[in-house]
């Protein structure tokens, strides 16, 4: 039923009617139950798994608003597990883990994760951060506005949204605020530093290799012959649109 109904009725569906439904995996059962009591008392309704096998099974039987997922897991680990989560959805991912390094940010997103909390967090900002996360995944289709081409896409630079057709591709905050960066000086290359402080982007120049590599897989025929989303030797990266 869900999937006949554009992602904003969804949302606000959730926020008005239907409390948003989000999937906590965590191997820490303590951890688990906190969540649950906490998210449930801030408005969402709330399924826990253990595991990624239970994980798995549970995503078959449920459509998820959000997935929060703990890293370190025995057996399958969150990473592997949102990887695959993400060739197959779109649902936002939020890793949770104890490692705070820049190298361990990356791997996260890397891996198909929209947003990332290090433990121990404060409950407050997890809450704020699924909100933001499902403000995104529900953001209207806009129909006005500056345009740049790009092949079969068009990019709306005021809404920092990207379309195929009549069809908005999704994109994370970080990579809208990418293109958007790199669509405002078209033509003209841009510093991974550059970028790095346009985007806010956490892990600094190497995440925005990270960024870049998952743009390309949404934007170009061939990722790995760009056409658009070019590469500046010694300089960074450049758009180049028709």
């Amino acid at each position: 039923m869900r999937g006949s109904v554009s992602p904003l009725a969804v949302y606000n569906r959730a926020m008005e009617t239907e409390q948003p439904h989000v999937l906590v995996v965590d191997d820490d059962r303590r951890l688990r139950d906190l969540l649950r009591r906490f998210l449930a008392d801030n408005g969402f309704r709330v399924t826990v798994a253990g595991d990624a096998r239970e994980a798995r099974a549970t995503v078959g039987s449920f459509a998820f608003d959000a997935i929060i997922l703990d890293v370190m897991m025995p057996g399958e680990s969150g990473l592997h597990l949102a990887s695959d989560l993400r060739k197959k959805s779109e649902t936002p991912i939020l890793l949770l883990t104890a490692m705070g390094e820049s190298e361990d940010r990356i791997a996260g997103f890397e891996h198909g994760a929209d947003d990332y909390l290090v433990k121990p967090f404060e409950p407050r900002e997890l809450v704020l951060r699924l909100k933001s996360l499902l403000r995104r995944a529900a953001r209207p289709a806009a129909v006005l506005g500056d345009e740049l081409r790009l092949g079969a896409f068009r990019f709306r630079l005021d809404r920092l949204e990207l379309f195929r057709g009549e069809e908005r591709i999704k994109l994370t905050e970080t990579e809208a605020r990418l293109l958007g960066a790199l669509a405002k000086k078209a033509g003209a290359p841009l510093s991974r530093e550059e970028l790095a402080a346009e985007t806010g982007a956490e892990g600094g120049e190497r995440a925005i290799d990270v960024q870049v590599t998952r743009l390309r897989r949404k934007l170009e025929d061939d990722p790995r012959g760009p056409r658009y989303l070019q590469t500046a030797r010694g300089k960074g990266y450049l758009l180049l649109p028709d």
